[in-house]
């Protein structure tokens, strides 16, 4: 199935048969209610779609985002701990282990 854009600017009207073939592509099971369903809305995308294209785009640079935010990543360097935070993160620990935090083994 293939709609030229001739066919959406000028308002298409997707057939019944149409809207089976899609739905057999997408593997969906569609009884007859959804087919008219699916029909009038898959149209009515379609249509709106056809308005997007008579949008004057010429000339205009394509933007992936507009913010202009940008990741921002610290160096990861290795820091000792202080006594005071070993203490909180340990007050947190089920089990310690020789000053280690003990945890359940991974690989049997």
């Amino acid at each position: 199935m293939k709609l030229s854009k001739q066919k959406i600017s000028n308002g298409v009207k997707l057939t019944q048969s149409e809207v089976e073939h899609v739905a057999k592509l997408a593997r969906l099971r569609l009884n007859k209610e959804e087919v008219a369903k699916y029909s009038e809305q898959l149209s009515s995308i379609l249509d709106y779609v056809s308005q997007l294209q008579k949008i004057a785009t010429e000339g205009v640079v394509e933007t992936s985002q507009v913010t202009g935010l940008e990741n921002v990543f610290r160096k990861d360097e290795v820091t000792p701990c202080d006594e005071q935070t070993r203490a909180v993160i340990f007050k947190n620990v089920p089990e310690l282990e020789e000053n280690l935090i003990k945890t359940k083994s991974v690989f049997e």
